[in-house]
């Protein structure tokens, strides 16, 4: 009977179920049913349609959040240079204003602050708001108090000047933490911050792709409301198909995913399955100016050329891509099954399974099949990309080095 839970759950905050697993769900209806003291699952139910504080409680059992500071850190030096673009055209008649949702724990908004202090922005000059579902994990942010796992990678130097270790972990240094605004909202609610107004720059990472279609559109309509329309919208890198179909631009930083409103003339296209541009250098957090290293420049991507495919071929991979973006992950999978059973081995389907099995935390299975996909085009861009990340991600940063500088020979040899 976990089907009505499910459907509870897309009701209340448009979660698809598939997007999580069924496992999850049940795992988390088992663990609440034994938090509230009920003798089973049907006692449970009841006790559920009562009361909105339990369904609360089992949404925050169910989305588990997963973050780390830095996390796609090529997002924070693209929003480093784009600060200092915004700012001459707010001519300091305001702070630049940031949104973060949702924030999780508060690893993604006390990021933003570490790496604009870095850039150089002084305190005043910018506000980070941060809005979450869950005040379970609004309190632990705001409490500013971090273990080993929220410090992925091997460049940790941020946590020397912005933490300070006790006997519970590393504590949030009070500059960065004074700097963000907790907020409980839903993104399902069309008037979320409807007091506010808009933000320059928005951050909502990898949560469009655990919605349906219908929620999707909703929530990006929420999303393009909150954002300035000289603004910029940072978005996951299953995401990215999407916005382009739903009137945004991407601003082209690499492996940033980052988009703006579309300009009134363009006529905005469908993105292909290969189309994200791979970064010039490997993951890591930004380095402080007072130290001497200058930020490099981020260079605009070059499209690399599509491989010929047929057009029943190229018509599967677009489904695959649509099916992904729309979160639709298990259908996604099983698109990609069928079509290497009919076409044979094909480096964009292991691409495609690689990201699928990337966004569901399964690293081992996505690292297979990303080199699957670089066996068969070593210089697939977005297969060079994503390994490398992952790889930086695990703390292998000598072999996310190594494809940073394959996918730049790629880039090199196809401009000569």
């Amino acid at each position: 009977m976990i089907e009505r839970f499910e459907a509870l759950l897309k009701r209340r905050i448009g979660l698809e179920a598939e997007s999580v697993g069924r496992v999850v769900i049940e795992r988390a209806v088992r663990h609440r049913i034994a938090a509230a003291g009920c003798d089973d699952e049907e006692a449970y139910w009841h006790r559920l349609n009562a009361s909105p504080a339990e369904q609360q409680a089992l949404v925050e059992a169910v989305v588990v959040p997963e973050t780390w500071f830095f996390r796609y850190p090529e997002s924070f030096a693209a929003l480093g240079r784009l600060a200092f673009e915004r700012l001459p055209m707010l001519a300091g008649g305001r702070p630049l204003r940031i949104l973060s949702l949702p924030c999780a724990t508060g690893e993604e908004p006390f990021s933003i602050v570490m790496a604009l202090l870095d850039a150089g922005l002084a305190p005043g000059l910018f506000q980070v708001d941060a809005v979450d579902i869950s005040e379970q994990v609004l309190e632990r942010a705001r409490r500013g108090v971090y273990g080993r796992n929220s410090f992925r990678g091997d460049d940790l130097g941020f946590r020397e000047r912005y933490f300070i270790p006790t006997g519970e972990g590393y504590a949030l240094a009070r500059q960065v933490a004074a700097k963000v605004r907790f907020l409980r909202g839903n993104l399902l609610d069309p008037g979320l911050l409807a007091g506010e107004p808009a933000y320059d720059f928005v951050f909502c990472r990898n949560l469009l792709i655990y919605f349906d279609r219908p929620t999707q559109g909703a929530v990006l309509e929420v999303l393009k409301r909150l954002v300035q329309k000289e603004g910029a919208l940072f978005i996951g890198p299953a995401e990215a198909s999407l916005l382009s179909q739903k009137g945004m631009q991407p601003l082209g930083y690499p492996q940033a995913f980052v988009f703006r409103h579309a300009a009134p003339q363009a006529v905005a296209k469908p993105a292909r399955p290969s189309v994200l541009p791979p970064p010039p250098v490997a993951p890591a957090a930004l380095p402080a100016r007072a130290q001497g290293h200058p930020r490099p420049p981020l260079p605009k991507p070059e499209q690399p050329k599509a491989q010929p495919v047929t057009a029943d071929r190229e018509a599967a991979l677009l489904e695959i891509a649509s099916l992904a973006n729309s979160g639709r992950s298990s259908e996604a999978r099983a698109a990609c099954d069928a079509f290497l059973a009919a076409h044979g081995p094909c480096a964009d389907a292991f691409y495609w399974l690689g990201l699928l099995s990337d966004v569901a935390g399964k690293v081992d299975e996505a690292q297979d099949y990303y080199r699957k996909a670089l066996y068969l085009a070593p210089q697939h861009a977005e297969a060079l990309a994503h390994l490398a990340a992952l790889l930086a991600a695990r703390g292998d940063r000598a072999g996310a080095q190594r494809l940073q500088q394959r996918a730049s020979r790629g880039v090199n040899n196809h401009g000569r």
